[in-house]
């Protein structure tokens, strides 16, 4: 038997079959998706920030060893549904979920009509073990409030463990911020996912932090959690994670001084219609900035609106150009789904072109949660991006002023300021095409919905959020 084995192994590594090696494995996380369902999901969200980037085959990368498993996770709830009816069709009929349905049915299409369609499908597949197990199958299973916190504590637990490598690795190297920039790695490729993550935590590990204030052992544990978000934050140097976080905190007083959505609505289209209306004065004051990217907190701040040598800015402004030009020709349909990166370089004009600028699409995508889709799948993408956000805010504002326990109300609310941060952060970099993001974004959108679905209102409520 063991010759056996090592004739195996020979045979795979002199054929260079490294991924047969996975099969052992492969088979324990198909015997705990069968028998530990909701387990399954709480392992996923615990080896997520641990997981790195592999090349199986040629032309095929997989976040490992988190894709395979989400892959596997979703064969298996599907053939769950299909075989075993039992899913809160509740949960179907909720707006944010249709909205969700829309985008990835438009999706489907702008794929069909894509310029570079394997591609498009490619990036579709990925999107769909993404949304099939972070957000309809953990909707089913977060109907119990629980699980929820199963969750938070399993993907947090491990962004902590990482948090301390990175700042370990921060001391000594304060001032090289190109180090600093990758002190994350291999874990997070780039010091805006890793920032854009812990700001996405910082608002949900707070929440439960006041709530459990003095309950046991595990409030400890959170303080220790969130004083080292707090940290990881600073040190990111991610401006975006720093804006997103301040915005969630200013959404926050104004539903607590109980402003209405539409008014907060209202206040953001005036004040992006301003910017667009003195595009011209507001872009030749934020050009006389030199101040470029630092190690030095006051000067990181300042740079935040120079565009005229930051090269990250600069960088941001020649992708959100290019994607423009791009949406230019194909309006409704877009280019196709994740296919930006592939095509910008010749809509690239070489007076916007940055020190960090390529041609070989090497180095992200449109850097924007917003024009990214209007350019991959036209205005309508666009649309179904921004309602799918929309419907989410409303709904856990909504729940937080309605909801007859108000525990629940509280709870919906931080998990839509965890949200809000990546709305915010979405206006200046897109991850849901990485596992990282999109396991914990998808999770919490399906929290806000099930707490909708399961919490009963108050009577004679006639709150309009």
């Amino acid at each position: 038997m063991t010759a056996a084995f090592l004739i195996a192994d020979f045979f795979m590594l002199s054929h260079d079959l490294y991924w047969l090696l996975l099969l052992p494995l492969a088979g324990l996380a198909l015997l705990l998706f069968m028998l530990r369902f909701e387990t399954g999901l709480m392992v996923m969200a615990l080896l997520t920030p641990f997981a790195v980037d592999i090349a199986l085959l040629p032309g095929m990368e997989l976040s490992m060893p988190v894709e395979p498993m989400m892959i596997l996770f979703t064969a298996i709830f599907i053939f769950r549904v299909l075989l075993q009816p039992g899913y809160d069709r509740r949960l179907l009929r909720h707006p944010v979920t249709i909205a969700v349905f829309a985008s990835l049915g438009w999706m489907l299409i702008t794929s069909a009509t894509s310029s570079i369609p394997a591609v498009s499908f490619k990036y579709l597949a990925a999107r769909l073990w993404f949304v099939i197990p972070f957000f309809f199958a953990a909707a089913h299973i977060f109907r119990q409030k629980e699980r929820m916190w199963q969750f938070v504590a399993c993907y947090a637990i491990s962004l902590v463990v990482v948090i301390l490598i990175s700042t370990s690795k921060t001391l000594g190297n304060f001032h090289d911020l190109q180090t600093l920039h990758r002190v994350m790695q291999p874990f997070y490729n780039d010091h805006t996912a890793y920032g854009c993550v812990i700001g996405l935590f910082v608002p949900i590990v707070l929440h439960y932090l006041i709530e459990w204030r003095g309950k046991g052992w595990q409030w400890p544990l959170l303080l220790v959690s969130f004083v080292a978000m707090l940290v990881g934050l600073f040190f990111s140097y991610s401006r975006a994670a720093w804006i997103s976080v301040l915005g969630a905190a200013a959404v926050y007083v104004a539903v607590r001084m109980g402003m209405k959505v539409r008014w907060m609505t209202l206040f953001f289209v005036v004040f992006v219609g301003l910017f667009f209306a003195y595009q011209s004065d507001v872009l030749y004051k934020l050009g006389k900035n030199k101040q470029d990217s630092s190690y030095d907190i006051s000067g990181q701040v300042k740079s935040i609106s120079n565009i005229s040598t930051d090269a990250s800015n600069l960088e941001r402004l020649n992708r959100w150009a290019s994607a423009f030009r791009m949406f230019e020709e194909h309006p409704v349909m877009g280019c196709g789904p994740g296919t930006y990166q592939f095509l910008y370089a010749s809509y690239q004009r070489s007076y916007q072109l940055s020190t960090i600028s390529t041609n070989s699409g090497n180095r992200g995508n449109a850097h924007s949660e917003y024009i990214g889709p209007l350019t991959e799948q036209g205005v309508p993408g666009a649309l179904l991006v921004v309602c799918m956000f929309f419907a989410t805010f409303v709904t856990g504002v909504r729940v937080y002023r309605t909801a007859a326990d108000p525990a629940l109300g509280r709870l919906a609310l931080a998990f839509t300021l965890s949200l809000l941060t990546y709305y915010i952060h979405g206006f200046f970099n897109n991850f849901l095409d990485t596992d990282k993001l999109s396991v914990p974004f998808w999770a919490f959108t399906a929290a806000v919905v099930a707490i909708d679905v399961v919490s009963e209102k108050k009577e004679e409520s006639h709150s309009d959020s």
